[in-house]
């Protein structure tokens, strides 16, 4: 049966299995099984993925765990990532599942429209020093004669790195710069509210007393008002 990846499966067969075997695990040997076989853990590569069974589970399960196999998914990988880099070499890693010995491993060096040229290394790991040119790798893993993974690494150039670098500094500047930019425009801001409020508060309390003294002038003249009208008409009075 192929693998599957990306998807479930759902079969209907006639394991060979032993009666042992289902015995042994508390499975139905006499129940037609049902297989499910899960997604597969990688989307490129080898995997692994579970097989259940759907019918003629232990008990009241309606799926079990018969095993765990592998899968493999398509076999390019596209650009991976280096394990390391630093400014003299990359180190880059094949792709593989324990145990490494298992497998064979093709180092490559790519170029462009040309025969790629095959490297005197088989291991799983391998690391280049940086030259004056960028170069591509490409790691084949194969099993059997049959390549089932393949990933490539681009090595930068060292001069290309030192402008990678220089660039990289230029940007962190420029986001530094207009940080600051903006730190100093939020705080003038913040600066020019304050002296607003502190003038807002000034013209209240000034405008608050001259309205209290007015208001304290105008209650005077209204008291002096009353008080004249009161003598006014005692006045009268003690005539008639």
């Amino acid at each position: 049966m192929a693998p599957c990846c990306g998807y479930t499966l759902l079969v209907t067969s006639k394991l060979n299995y032993s009666n042992a075997y289902f015995q042994g695990r508390g499975l139905n040997a006499s129940v037609s099984t049902k297989l499910e076989f899960g997604v597969c853990t990688v989307t490129c590569r080898i995997g692994f993925r579970e097989v259940l069974l759907t019918s003629g589970c232990p008990g009241t399960e309606t799926k079990c765990i018969v095993r765990v196999e592998e899968c493999r998914g398509p076999v390019d990988c596209g650009w991976g990532k280096p394990i390391s880099e630093d400014f003299a070499s990359v180190k880059m890693p094949c792709i593989s599942v324990p145990p490494e010995n298992r497998f064979k491993y093709v180092w490559k060096m790519l170029f462009p429209n040309k025969t790629a040229h095959i490297l005197p290394v088989d291991s799983a790991v391998m690391e280049a020093c940086r030259d004056t040119h960028s170069v591509a790798f490409q790691c084949e893993t194969q099993e059997n004669g049959t390549i089932i993974a393949s990933v490539k690494y681009r090595v930068c150039a060292r001069t290309e790195m030192q402008t990678v670098k220089s660039r990289r500094i230029e940007a962190g500047q420029t986001r530094r710069t207009k940080t600051d930019a903006i730190l100093v425009v939020m705080v003038i801001t913040v600066i020019i509210m304050i002296v607003g409020v502190i003038f807002a508060m000034i013209f209240m309390v000034l405008r608050w007393a001259a309205v209290k003294s007015a208001w304290e002038s105008k209650s005077g003249q209204d008291i002096q008002h009353e008080l004249l009208k009161l003598a006014g008409k005692s006045s009268l009075h003690n005539m008639e």
